[in-house]
C-alpha cells in the first residue's frame, strides 16, 4: 500500500503500474477491439496480440487468458477501491 504500485500477476506476466498508469492501460485494453486483435499462430490457435510501447515486445492471449486477464484487472480496480475506501 504505501509503495503505491499495482502488480497484476497472471501466470507468467507481472505488470507493475502507479495508480494512474494502471487506470490508462485498464483503459486501453477495455477498448480494444478483440477482433481486430486476433491472429492465427503456427500450433492453430489464435491469439490475441496486446501491443506495447515497445515495438519489439508483444503479449498475447488465448480468449479464455485475455478474459482472465481482464478480469484480474477488474479485481485490482476493485482492490484499488477497497483500499482507497479503508485508508481515507
Amino acid at each position: 500500500m504505501e509503495c503505491k504500485i499495482l502488480n497484476i500477476w497472471l501466470r507468467n506476466l507481472l505488470l507493475n503500474f502507479t495508480p494512474e498508469q494502471f487506470k490508462m492501460f485498464k483503459d486501453f485494453t477495455s477498448q480494444l477491439d478483440v477482433e481486430q486483435s486476433m491472429f492465427p499462430f503456427p500450433d492453430g490457435e489464435e491469439r490475441l496480440v496486446l501491443r506495447t510501447p515497445h515495438s519489439d515486445i508483444c503479449f498475447t492471449f488465448s480468449i479464455t487468458e485475455w478474459e482472465d486477464f481482464q478480469m484480474a484487472m477488474e479485481e485490482a480496480e476493485y482492490m484499488q477501491q477497497v483500499y482507497q475506501l479503508i485508508h481515507h
